[in-house]
């Protein structure tokens, strides 16, 4: 089993490359791309365009080239990417919400482009107090990730949903793909759309603890669903982004979840707020600690 971190909380500070030297130098076999730098959740909430998603096809992937270089020169699997977010915002034109179907077709060329063949792509919701009925919630998920099916065949690209959830006057709720079954239903009824296997999982650890969604029943249901993982804890109030054993997840049964699905793909880390709360003199061995917890994972799920 590979063991992977995200680029996010490095490279926002001393770039693509040497984030990339640094993930390299800590034992890490992969990354998670933090392709939604390229349009950030801020940017998205105040209904900006970005210059990564204008032009001809080779100026766009001109702004994903510096992840492919990177991967190649410090010898990195891309081996999967976060997918600009919010996917779906409160638009009466649609006008808005056609330009992120835009950006994520876009996302899934560049993702292709720089040898990443998993991209994460959350589900088309709306937060708190602005959902919408779980009918017209599923018909809108359904409908939108089915029109970005040709564009996942064309670069071979696996799409996977996420595991949500939304805040609230301090308050968190559960949200699209919180319910495992709900998340299950829309993988398989997508890929029979697909009529292949187009749609997978990416199981979030932490937003698993926060909607008191247990870890090992979760990925027992999702099974082999399972394409990718955001592996990271928190003390089940906030959406923390800490490192295992930090927070309060239960790891014993994260374990013996890893070992009953025989899961032997790539567990990648998104542990950010770490780089955050520690000097960045001590970002090497933070960085160590949270490979090592992986390796440790991967050899009690054998």
């Amino acid at each position: 089993m590979k063991i992977g971190v995200q680029t996010g909380g490095i490279e926002e500070h001393i770039g693509i490359d040497a984030c990339y030297q640094l993930i390299r130098e800590a034992g890490f076999d992969a990354v998670d791309v933090n392709l939604d730098h390229l349009l950030p959740p801020s940017e998205i909430k105040a209904g900006k365009r970005a210059a990564a998603f204008a032009g001809t096809d080779e100026e766009i992937l001109a702004y994903f080239r510096p992840w492919k270089e990177a991967a190649e020169k410090h010898g990195l699997d891309n081996y999967q990417a976060h997918a600009p977010f919010p996917s779906y915002v409160v638009d009466p034109t649609g006008e808005y919400n056609a330009y992120l179907m835009h950006v994520l077709e876009k996302t899934i060329m560049g993702c292709a482009y720089i040898g990443c063949r998993r991209l994460i792509i959350h589900p088309f919701f709306l937060g708190y107090p602005d959902q919408v009925d779980a009918r017209t919630e599923w018909e809108t998920n359904i409908s939108r990730y089915a029109a970005l099916i040709p564009a996942a065949k064309r670069y071979g690209v696996t799409i996977c949903l996420e595991n949500m959830f939304m805040r609230y006057r301090g308050k968190i709720y559960a949200a699209c793909c919180s319910d495992i079954d709900t998340a299950c239903r829309y993988v398989d009824a997508l890929n029979e759309m697909a009529g292949e296997k187009v749609f997978g999982f990416c199981l979030d650890t932490g937003h698993l603890l926060l909607t008191s969604q247990d870890v090992k029943t979760s990925m027992l249901k999702l099974g082999d669903r399972i394409q990718a993982f955001h592996v990271h804890d928190n003390d089940g109030w906030d959406d923390q982004h800490l490192a295992p054993y930090m927070g309060r997840l239960d790891w014993k049964r994260f374990e013996e979840g890893l070992r009953e699905i025989g899961y032997d793909k790539t567990l990648s880390f998104e542990t950010f707020n770490v780089m955050n709360v520690v000097d960045r003199e001590l970002w090497p061995q933070a960085l160590k600690f949270i490979e090592q917890a992986g390796r440790l994972f991967a050899r009690r799920a054998v």
